[in-house]
């Protein structure tokens, strides 16, 4: 494909908007691990006025076409939080991102990529930090392991090329996230349950589970303690009120109360640990549809949930707390709590914890315990943006 041929579009119209999802379904139709997302949550993500991200983010899309057909999208955005963090933990200013990207080939990526950064660079922004898709608490980083596997829930999947072309493009790594597969059937190693066991002993800490009745408090104090447990953890932005309120309502749907827990002591909550069904397993073969008949399917399984696998997206213990034996301990509870009524409630076979920072020695630690096994790697790249420095692909034609 000559790059002459390739012309890059700005994303402005309901057509266009249309093209960007659609690509998507197309480019991975023939990669048996890829599946495809609802398309109502993909728009939903894309629309300033259905995702808070956009009330704290500028944002752009754009479509690479060749002979009026796409053949790549990518987006482009500031996340004007991120902007304020400190630099050394991954974000900072004068960074800027992009993600969502779908390519043909190389070619094609390699133009997309110079558009985002191009556009970043009129910005103002000095380095690009991706992919990101959009906010960190999405779907951050590009799989560089693990393509033989189906993501879960809330994790990408991308083309084991898109490496190569994204390095070949100038990126360097500068952070592994990682997820664990964890055996849940057999039990846990008698080490984890003797300190299950200790700390049942402990009158002042509590695990309970989230009460649903009253889920706008559990998911109110839940994000209260991610934005403070999280918060000197690299590539942290904290959420707004916003995303909690929006947080609580769309996972309110696919949260149970038996396998998302609450650590109290003495009544004050101290840490969580959140779980999530893998949706994937319903929706797998819906090709991103829900009509005419998917929607069915769909609230039947809500109702009556059968997961053979579990993912842990969140956890996180009172900053206070962190690097103590009962930090851990807490961990191991609830855990072992969620793991039993998996089992028992979700017919569940095994779990997956992620994502985890590759220098979290202290989560890393908790997996290994679990004999949790290392499934899937996500690979953060960065670029630095040098001022008014032109890319070869500069000239590349832009379509109002």
């Amino acid at each position: 494909m000559a790059k002459t041929d390739i012309v890059i579009q700005p994303v402005t119209t309901k057509g266009q908007k249309k093209a960007f999802v659609e690509l998507a379904y197309r480019l991975n139709a023939n990669d048996p691990a890829w599946i495809p997302p609802l398309k109502s949550e993909v728009y939903a993500l894309l629309s300033p006025t259905k995702n808070p991200f956009f009330e704290h983010a500028t944002v752009q899309f754009f479509l690479a076409l060749q002979g009026g057909a796409p053949v790549g999208r990518i987006s482009a955005h500031i996340d004007h939080l991120a902007l304020e963090q400190p630099p050394e933990q991954g974000m900072g200013p004068g960074t800027g991102n992009w993600g969502l990207l779908e390519a043909a080939d190389e070619d094609v990526s390699r133009i997309l990529i110079n558009t985002a950064e191009n556009w970043l660079r009129d910005q103002g922004m000095r380095r690009v930090l991706a992919p990101l898709s959009m906010s960190v608490w999405e779907e951050p980083g590009l799989l560089t392991f693990g393509h033989d596997q189906r993501p879960t829930i809330m994790m990408g999947h991308h083309n084991a090329a898109y490496e190569g072309w994204i390095e070949s493009s100038g990126y360097r790594s500068v952070k592994k996230l990682q997820t664990y597969a964890v055996p849940v059937t057999e039990g846990f190693p008698e080490l984890i349950n003797r300190i299950v066991a200790s700390g049942e002993r402990n009158r002042k800490l509590v695990i309970r589970k989230v009460d649903k009745k009253h889920f706008d408090r559990d998911a109110e104090i839940i994000m209260g303690l991610l934005n403070d447990a999280w918060s000197s953890n690299w590539g942290f932005v904290p959420f707004t009120d916003r995303e909690i309120e929006h947080a609580g309502k769309n996972l309110g749907k696919i949260v149970y109360e038996e396998i998302n827990m609450i650590a109290e002591i003495e009544g004050e909550p101290v840490a969580f640990m959140m779980t999530l069904p893998d949706l994937n397993e319903v929706i797998k073969d819906m090709n991103g549809k829900l009509l005419p008949f998917n929607w069915a399917k769909l609230l039947w399984w809500l109702k009556r949930p059968k997961a053979k696998t579990m993912r842990v997206p969140l956890m996180g213990v009172k900053k206070e707390l962190q690097n103590s034996r009962l930090a851990s301990q807490m961990a191991f509870m609830m855990i072992e709590y969620i793991r039993r009524n998996a089992i028992e409630k979700f017919g569940t076979e095994r779990g997956e914890i992620g994502w985890i920072l590759e220098d979290n020695k202290g989560m890393i630690a908790i997996a290994k315990a679990l004999n949790a096994e290392l499934n899937r790697e996500y690979t953060m790249y960065e670029k630095a943006l040098y001022g008014d420095a032109v890319s070869e692909e500069k000239t590349s034609p832009i379509l109002p």
